[in-house]
């Protein structure tokens, strides 16, 4: 399985609706941020914009596109178990977790994402997406001292925050692992529920 992460700039309102807009390649999950522009509150896709898209830039050493950009990530070895898993909305939180099983000490950054799965030819875009609604960016450092035990799993479980305009029978979870130089180590999304 492989990345593809697709940045969008919130001012820029066609770069949504982008014909040639990249398309992930064979094994390739495809994952959509929408990136706070200089408008601010008037820029066109700040209803969808996200401070979580900021960060994750920021992790890659990247800066913010003046319109849009992306990001392609091959899973590299070691490849271990990972599940990620996802309860049902209550008020305006969903319950997610993340779970790496054989995962020695570390370090290890794990990123759990709250999405949105949007099919092509929906509100107004031509390729399927997963907006990223929320995310959750949580570091195993390999600082604490794990039992065998705690050695053989790595857990964290959070309710995240649903955000406000998403159609929650769309959301889902993807996670990942990265080891310390950055790369994909392990990834995994749970199953979208039928929109009724």
């Amino acid at each position: 399985m492989g990345l593809l992460e697709r940045f969008i700039n919130a001012d820029c309102a066609s770069c949504w609706s982008d014909a040639d807009t990249v398309r992930p390649g064979a094994g390739e999950l495809a994952l959509d941020w929408i990136v706070p522009g200089g408008r601010g509150d008037d820029a066109p896709l700040s209803a969808a914009a996200s401070r979580d898209a900021t960060a994750r830039l920021e992790a890659l050493r990247r800066p913010a596109p003046a319109r849009s950009g992306y990001a392609r990530h091959k899973l590299r070895p070691p490849r271990m178990q990972l599940r990620v898993a996802q309860g049902l909305p209550v008020g305006d939180y969903i319950g997610a977790s993340i779970e790496l099983r054989a995962a020695g000490a570390g370090p290890w950054q794990a990123w759990l994402l709250l999405v949105e799965t949007i099919p092509a030819g929906s509100e107004g875009t031509p390729v399927a997406r997963n907006l990223v609604r929320n995310a959750l960016q949580h570091t195993w450092n390999g600082k604490k001292t794990l039992s065998k035990e705690e050695q053989k799993r790595l857990f964290e479980s959070r309710p995240m925050n649903i955000h406000e305009g998403a159609n929650a029978a769309r959301l889902r979870v993807v996670g990942w692992v990265e080891d310390a130089r950055g790369r994909i180590v392990a990834a995994a999304q749970s199953q979208c529920r039928q929109e009724r």
